[in-house]
């Protein structure tokens, strides 16, 4: 069984203006630069097989480079419920078609697909469950302004997660080009 998902690598000037942001709020796991990325599509613990349908069924999808730009800050969960913060992503059609596409692509090899809708993000750090609601408030008011230039995407990718005491490491299984 392997773990895997299909994302967007973030570029590294853009995860370096990121990492600059990645400070003063106690409590929280910050990622590292190589692990920022767009998630296109989670497909969670599938077997071998079905994994090399999936990378087929990736290699299948069509379209063409498009830029993107990062705005913005936000939370999954609430007050002491909060567990990760993020940069967010401008709207973009092509980034919801290759989102959609993806998730067809799983769909297609068997993989059964999470319901919730898509909210692309750059998650920046996880947080310890006592992090201080009103600590996460300023931050994020200190860091609502981000806006990154736009950055040209010209592939996704096929990655897998192996979860660690330290947090889950990913690595680059397959490279598609739009």
């Amino acid at each position: 069984m392997v773990r895997l998902f299909a994302a967007l690598p973030v570029p590294f000037d853009i995860a370096e203006s990121l990492a600059r942001r990645q400070t003063g709020l106690p409590g929280a796991r910050w990622r590292p630069a190589e692990a920022l990325h767009i998630t296109l599509a989670f497909y969670g613990e599938i077997d071998e097989r079905r994994a090399d349908d999936l990378a087929a069924e990736l290699g299948r999808i069509p379209g063409g480079p498009f830029e993107l730009e990062l705005t913005g800050v936000g939370a999954f969960g609430e007050d002491h419920r909060t567990h990760s913060i993020w940069a967010g992503v401008a709207r973009s059609e092509p980034l919801t078609v290759l989102a959609n596409r993806c998730r067809a692509a799983g769909e297609r090899a068997g993989v059964v697909m999470e319901k919730r809708a898509y909210k692309p993000h750059v998650t920046l750090a996880y947080l310890k469950t006592q992090t201080n609601p009103d600590r996460i408030g300023a931050w994020m008011a200190g860091h609502n302004l981000l806006h990154s230039p736009p950055f040209r995407v010209d592939r996704f990718a096929l990655y897998s997660s192996v979860l660690t005491d330290g947090g889950s490491h990913y690595e680059i299984e397959r490279d598609y080009p739009l």
